[in-house]
């Protein structure tokens, strides 16, 4: 077995419906080198285990009005189990905050912000996020050029 109770077969399933989440079961089994029904079962217990968390269409973000992108960091006034699961939750209901991360150092949480511009960023900064419970201050960088940014996770998928 490989990662996480995952044989090497199961690594080449993760690797191609990564890449392809519309791939048919057809194609699948061809590329992992399984007949149509143990593949079949395989994605399907994957499924249930958890290991696949679903599956989703990739949108254009400028298409879509959100192609501006800020990390903004925030600092909290207190940082009590009460004080981040209020800050937690706040953020979960804000569909402008595309991610969080609590991170150790000089400020407690990292989000990505997408908006349609700066001006509609200003907006959401000043009516939304310096208002999430909790919040003392923040630190919004622009970002400039996206050079990176998948979605996708590294599959060690063993040599055929």
């Amino acid at each position: 077995m490989a990662v996480g109770g995952l044989d090497p077969t199961d690594l080449r399933i993760l690797d191609e419906i990564q890449k392809d989440g519309r791939i048919s079961v057809v194609e699948l089994s061809r590329r992992v080198h399984l007949t149509k029904t143990p593949c079949a079962e395989r994605l399907r217990r994957l499924e249930k285990a958890g290991v696949i968390c679903g599956y989703f269409a990739k949108l254009d973000p400028v298409v879509m009005n959100a192609g501006h992108i800020v990390m903004v960091q925030v600092q909290l006034k207190g940082t009590t189990a009460d004080d981040l699961e209020a800050f937690n939750a706040a953020v979960r209901r804000v569909p402008e905050i595309q991610s969080c991360h609590m991170v150790a150092g000089g400020y407690d949480y990292l989000l990505k912000v997408r908006s349609k511009d700066i001006n509609a960023y200003r907006k959401t900064l000043g009516e939304v996020i310096s208002k999430l419970p909790g919040v003392l201050q923040t630190h919004t960088y622009v970002v400039m050029e996206t050079v990176k940014d998948d979605v996708t996770l590294p599959v060690p998928v063993p040599k055929a």
